[in-house]
């Protein structure tokens, strides 16, 4: 009687289990930082609104890249403790976050123009305006990115078969 190799089913586990993805967060971030602010940048350039052109680079391409890195940290350590994360269809869940997106843009942008105007009342800043647009758009935008690549990820890495209701 031949009994088998009980090493090798060892190292065949492990090399599939090496070559599946994983999430990374850095190149989310800068991806979502990067993208929005190209495309706020073209559309300052063609329209030739300056104004467009330096909001690009702080306020949509900054609150984009700060949303991403905060939602991306959360996922990162507890988005694989919740299970209705994983068990809810894909679109569904990236629809949420962009919804969620859009109320943490709205929030911050209350925030935001709320402070200034109570720090200084006769403000003559042009970007306080634009917030109301640009915060929930690149927040909206970042949630998207992210809860996709993650997703993706989660679901390479652990298929959920629905058999598992431990």
């Amino acid at each position: 009687m031949k009994y088998p190799n009980k090493t090798e089913r060892v190292f065949v586990i492990n090399a599939a289990g090496s070559s599946a993805k994983t999430f990374v967060l850095w190149p989310e971030v800068v991806m979502s930082y990067v993208s929005p602010a190209i495309m706020a940048g073209i559309g300052g350039l063609i329209t030739a609104d300056r104004n467009l052109q330096i909001a690009a680079l702080t306020t949509i391409g900054g609150s984009s890249a700060l949303v991403a890195w905060m939602l991306g940290l959360w996922l990162r350590s507890r988005g694989r403790r919740k299970r209705w994360l994983i068990a809810t269809p894909h679109l569904v869940v990236v629809g949420m976050f962009a919804l969620a997106g859009v109320l943490l843009g709205l929030l911050a942008a209350w925030m935001t123009s709320g402070l200034v105007d109570i720090i200084d009342p006769a403000h003559h800043l042009s970007w306080v305006d634009r917030v109301w647009t640009d915060f929930p758009l690149s927040a909206t935008i970042a949630c998207t990115m992210v809860t996709w690549h993650w997703r993706q990820t989660v679901t390479t890495k652990f298929p959920f078969n629905g058999g598992d209701t431990k």
